[in-house]
């Protein structure tokens, strides 16, 4: 199948051409004949497949037979990075059309927000909480939405955002569209989706037949302590233009910049705890190359397209599997090859388990000069529960001693 054969407009077509797109993504493929019929969909996929076009070149397609003056469209997504990405691909596919797009998410001021919002806007992206915020300060109204999207909707119950999602849909027209996209579906999620789809189409695409099959896998066995060693070693041995490198905690991901830096290379981290600008000038530098080397949390690259980026390594392989097939899928895209390297020490040997048995494969293992010695999983240790502390009775001081009556 081609774009050709879906029935997009002429303006979509020659846009997807433009980016070098011949042939739709499996869920693009199933999701965007449905969804140009008018339907609700569920579409269970994950970050890689391709799904955020899945949903934007058939909303473009709708909004463009009329133009209202109102805000007809509105994608609700867990992160500032995601609604960035969703919003640069709105502006992208809709370059010849006369649609605004825009997106309001946190951690910004809320001016140029606001700015944007007074101008007009056909499609409004948006990240829950600021979305809230605006339309408690009336800069924002929902009755015209046609088309409602909720991307990452498993990603919102996992960072907390499903009590405002259920407030922004109360706030939504009962006759529209709905579209909700989740990597797994949890019981909530299961439930929300009853409530908020009419007759929905459901839509599957295996994870692994998206990001596994067309990525170059391998996996090296390394005891922690020996990690960057084997981490700056292949950065200088390897044919690596480009990697983002993936750690479990924020600690650990400066810790591996630090580590980098002092070795002559130029790395930058992102995850929560860093500003929203510093994230950003992160990115535009890696994508820019100016940056070679991206390390960034999971709540941090939730969302992040890179284009051409042709290594992903798993510093610490995740206690999730999905997340693993979230990970590489930032290589590999749309079809192109890509390599992800994961290093696994003793305690991360069950994940490496976990995954294998997930994928179905076998992920080869490489040999490096470092190669693991130590063979018990570490023990953490478990603080007693604090108890206040009794100052011996010949220590207690009670204050100044009493005078003496006589």
């Amino acid at each position: 199948m081609t774009f050709n054969e879906i029935q997009l407009i002429q303006p979509l077509l020659q846009a997807i051409t433009e980016a070098g797109y011949t042939e739709p993504s499996p869920i693009q493929a199933e999701a965007i004949p449905v969804l140009l019929r008018g339907r609700d969909i569920i579409g269970c996929a994950q970050t890689g497949s391709g799904k955020t076009a899945a949903f934007a070149l058939p909303i473009l397609q709708r909004l463009s037979k009329e133009k209202s003056g109102h805000i007809r469209a509105l994608i609700l997504t867990p992160t500032r990075e995601l609604a960035i990405q969703i919003y640069d691909t709105f502006r992208y596919f809709g370059k010849r059309l006369r649609l605004h797009s825009g997106a309001v998410f946190g951690g910004v001021s809320q001016n140029p927000q606001v700015d944007a919002l007074s101008r007009g806007l056909d499609v409004l992206i948006a990240t829950p909480g600021r979305l809230n915020d605006l339309i408690n300060q009336g800069y924002i109204h929902l009755n015209h939405i046609e088309i409602f999207v909720l991307d990452e909707a498993d990603r919102m119950l996992d960072m907390g955002f499903i009590h405002d999602v259920k407030k922004t849909i109360k706030l939504l027209p009962l006759q529209r569209q709905t579209m909700l996209f989740s990597a797994t579906m949890p019981p909530e999620i299961e439930t929300l989706a009853q409530t908020l789809l009419k007759n929905p189409a459901m839509i599957k695409v295996d994870p692994t037949t998206c990001a596994v099959e067309s990525i170059d896998q391998c996996v090296y066995m390394i005891d922690k302590p020996n990690k960057t060693l084997l981490l700056a070693e292949l950065l200088r041995t390897e044919d690596i233009k480009n990697a983002l490198v993936f750690t479990n905690t924020k600690h650990g991901a400066d810790r591996v910049v630090q580590k980098l830096s002092q070795e002559g290379f130029v790395a930058r981290a992102i995850h929560g705890d860093k500003a929203q600008n510093a994230r950003q000038d992160a990115l535009k530098s890696f994508r820019d190359g100016r940056v070679q080397i991206l390390v960034a949390t999971d709540i941090a690259a939730r969302g992040i397209d890179i284009p051409e980026l042709s290594h992903v390594i798993n510093y610490d392989l995740p206690d999730v599997a999905e997340t693993y097939i979230h990970r590489i899928g930032r290589t590999g895209r749309a079809g192109l090859g890509g390599t992800a390297i994961s290093f696994c020490n003793i305690d991360h040997l069950d994940n490496l388990r976990g995954i294998e048995k997930m994928t179905g494969l076998k992920i080869p293992v490489r040999e490096s000069q470092w190669p693991m010695l130590i063979f018990e999983k570490t023990v953490k240790q478990v603080r007693p529960p604090r108890t206040e502390r009794k100052t011996p009775q010949s220590k207690r001081f009670s204050g100044p001693p009493k005078s003496r009556r006589w």
